[in-house]
């Protein structure tokens, strides 16, 4: 019998007794109430009765159990990061200086796309995406083939099964005297280097473009969004949207975009303030964005 039932058992007992006592017990001449043997006897086959008549029909509790739920934790989300033109480099610093191996380029880690990579890289992950920095000098040996080298890593990594929801091909853009006012913006006392998206069409000097092309509306709808996220964080913090001809390697997933960090008359400094921002931005519309959209 369970500890409900026995307490149950226990609380009828003494109500019998009490009963028992008060009515059927009483002693002559006002002396202390004694238990008459006769009393005794039938009080006692009525609780022999009672408790085996609780043993007999115990009382029964309604069994349940407790499922624990687990919620799934949201997919983390996966981002490339890699330089086509890995040497692209910034102004020249007095009390910070690189080693040229052209002008506005250098081999020099610390100075070139890869220290902006690194910058974007640490930031994304400190906002739980998954990144991957790929570091591979894409210039040697000849500038204007940059693109195909960098090509063939992505297409190797997408052979080995990598998919990303993001890819990102991190350039610093050269300064051009169409852009017109400053250079920079001020955004929490710091100057900070304007950004842009370039998205490439994929249809090529003479119109006809290449057999395989981007589906560039895609990641045009995505450098859209983190242009606007950019904008609504600093205003002029990041230019319109550039659309080319070209392709830039976009056609090998979708989600890929082409970011220009800053210029080359914008300080690295300058450069690395922008990452906060953009890091922000990315992570921000890619929380919004269906998983996944690489094949």
């Amino acid at each position: 019998m369970n500890e409900k039932a026995r307490w149950w058992c226990g609380m009828l007992i003494a109500l019998m007794m009490g009963l028992y006592l008060g009515l059927s017990l009483r002693a002559p001449d006002h002396q202390p109430a004694e238990l008459q043997p006769e009393a005794a006897a039938v009080f006692a086959v009525q609780e022999a009765e009672i408790e085996d008549n609780l043993f007999a029909h115990p009382v029964e509790t309604p069994a349940f159990s407790i499922e624990v739920l687990h919620a799934e934790p949201p997919e983390q989300k996966k981002v490339l990061i890699y330089h086509s033109h890995t040497y692209e480099a910034f102004q020249q610093l007095e009390d910070n200086r690189y080693q040229e191996t052209e002008k506005w380029r250098t081999a020099d880690r610390e100075h070139n796309m890869i220290r902006v990579g690194e910058e974007l890289t640490a930031l994304l992950r400190a906002l739980g995406l998954a990144v991957v920095h790929d570091t591979t000098a894409f210039e040697p040996p000849v500038l204007s083939t940059a693109y195909t080298r960098s090509l063939k890593m992505l297409e190797k990594r997408i052979a080995d099964g990598e998919t990303y929801d993001l890819y990102i091909d991190l350039h610093r853009d050269a300064y051009s005297a169409s852009y017109g006012g400053s250079n920079t913006i001020s955004a929490g006392g710091t100057d900070v280097a304007k950004l842009m998206l370039l998205i490439g069409k994929g249809e090529g000097v003479t119109g006809q473009g290449y057999d395989v092309k981007p589906d560039w509306e895609t990641n045009l709808a995505i450098a859209q969004a983190i242009t606007d996220e950019l904008n609504q964080q600093a205003e002029g913090l990041c230019r319109d949207v550039h659309i080319k001809s070209g392709r830039f390697n976009q056609h090998v997933a979708p989600a890929c975009v082409l970011v220009e960090a800053g210029n080359n008359l914008n300080t690295l400094q300058e450069v690395l303030s922008a990452m906060p921002y953009l890091a922000d931005a990315i992570a921000e519309v890619l929380k919004a964005t269906p998983t996944p959209l690489s094949p």
